[in-house]
């Protein structure tokens, strides 16, 4: 583990002129000729873009003042990159490549970012595991199982120290879910901090762009980048808050393993003993899925339309399917009333805990050849928690918490906030990473 392989550490180099941005990009695309092969992090690495990019960052008047000057980083598959197809994962995706940068890509090049490869998805970023026919992205821990997803590509860079951070986009627990498989802290922002532009309507409002990074330092530095907030880099102390914690299901048929739930208790007995007032409270979860199933099926359909469905993989168009007659089910009163109830929470908590996962991420397999009904029970059963923040718009983040030895995967707990809370998860999630130190990368 290379303690200077960090986005803080890089950016602070080539801005002393210790490290030029083109031996920056460098290092990362050896890191990734090297490591990648195996675990099939990287649908395209831009090796020639990125040594002429890094020298443009190289030669620009600001290097000095640039936030992220030199960074090589990884960019989802899922928006757009000027130049390369928009894959997102599907055979059926347009094949013209985009013609301008996403909002969020054009921000983390304007800081000095370099990107040096884009990463896989599985299917119009559907599914928590994340293969395609092409591939299987698989877990630098533990090459048999999954990465998470749908941002397993980006996972798999960042906890294979190929690059130092990463964006991901996270419409059901899309980024915290990958973070929990791969041992590394992921962060899905609120609605309206960073922009969005994922697909069609964003999956009524529940998707949004974030970071993944191995340290917290490095993802509050991204995350200040995305949503053009530079405070939000500058992690602060927590002072003393009254954290609850909710290990139990949130759905009834789903179990929690045993490990999972433990990393959650341990972590708030840690924050505990810093001060701080842990109570258990269990989160009002909805008792009906249907309005949440609907948004995320009928999401899909809506990416979806306009699509060769002939091209689609057969679980994704069980997927659509289901979504063209669920939509009915989509209205604005079922957000309205889920955050009525959390907001009732937290006039008596300032953030909760939760496990990121149920139990142990799945298999690394072809999931893309299996049935819809199969991929649905599976990614049920095993992420389960995240959803809930995608629902109610509000933020939250995945931050590592030891490693289940049963498969020497890493754990994950859950840290989430009401609206406006990003900075407040930020400071408990670096207090976390001092009480609870990580392996930042995996031994790959």
């Amino acid at each position: 583990m290379d303690p200077e392989f960090t986005a803080v550490s890089i950016a602070a180099r080539v801005r002393s002129g210790a490290l030029t941005p083109t031996d920056a990009v460098d290092d990362a695309l050896s890191r990734i000729a090297s490591r990648d092969p195996r675990l099939g992090a990287f649908v395209t690495v831009r090796s020639a873009q990125a040594r002429t990019e890094a020298a443009a960052v190289a030669a620009r008047p600001d290097l000095s003042s640039l936030p992220l000057a030199g960074v090589p980083i990884a960019v989802k598959d899922n928006v757009p990159v000027a130049g390369h197809r928009l894959g997102n994962g599907s055979h059926a995706s347009p094949a013209a490549p985009a013609t301008a940068d996403h909002p969020v890509v054009r921000r983390l090049r304007d800081a000095g970012a370099v990107v040096v490869g884009l990463t896989a998805v599985p299917e119009l970023c559907v599914w928590g595991a994340t293969d395609t026919p092409d591939t299987i992205t698989r877990n630098p821990w533990n090459p048999g199982i999954t990465s998470g997803g749908s941002s397993g590509g980006s996972a798999v860079a960042v906890a294979a120290g190929m690059v130092p951070a990463a964006h991901g986009a996270d419409g059901m627990g899309s980024i915290r879910i990958p973070s929990a498989a791969c041992g590394v802290f992921g962060i899905k922002p609120g609605r309206g901090l960073v922009p969005a532009e994922l697909g069609v309507d964003s999956w009524f409002g529940m998707s949004e762009n974030g970071p993944m990074a191995t340290t917290v330092a490095d993802a509050a530095l991204l995350l200040s980048v995305m949503a053009g907030r530079p405070d939000l880099a500058a992690v602060a102390d927590p002072g003393t808050l009254r954290i609850a914690v909710s290990v139990r299901s949130p759905l009834p048929l789903v179990r929690v393993d045993s490990h999972w739930r433990a990393a959650a208790e341990r972590a708030a007995a840690a924050l505990g003993g810093a001060g701080h007032h842990v109570t258990t409270a269990p989160l009002p979860y909805p008792a009906n899925p249907l309005p949440l199933m609907a948004r995320w099926t009928a999401g899909t359909a809506a990416d979806a339309a306009g699509l060769d469905a002939t091209l689609l993989q057969g679980r994704t168009r069980g997927h659509v399917a289901a979504g063209r007659v669920l939509s009915r089910y989509v209205r604005p009163e079922q957000v309205a009333r889920l955050r009525q109830r959390l907001h009732r929470y937290f006039t008596e908590h300032d953030v909760v805990i939760t496990p990121t996962l149920a139990t142990t991420p799945l298999a690394a397999a072809r999931w893309s050849a299996r049935s819809w009904p199969a991929n649905l029970v599976a990614n049920v059963r095993y992420a389960p928690f995240p959803s809930l923040w995608n629902f109610a718009g509000w933020p939250a983040a995945s931050v590592p918490a030891g490693i289940h030895p049963a498969t020497g995967t890493p754990l994950g707990v859950q840290i989430a906030a009401p609206p406006g809370g990003e900075a407040r998860i930020l400071a408990v999630a670096a207090q976390l990473e001092r009480l609870l130190p990580w392996q930042r990368v995996a031994a790959v």
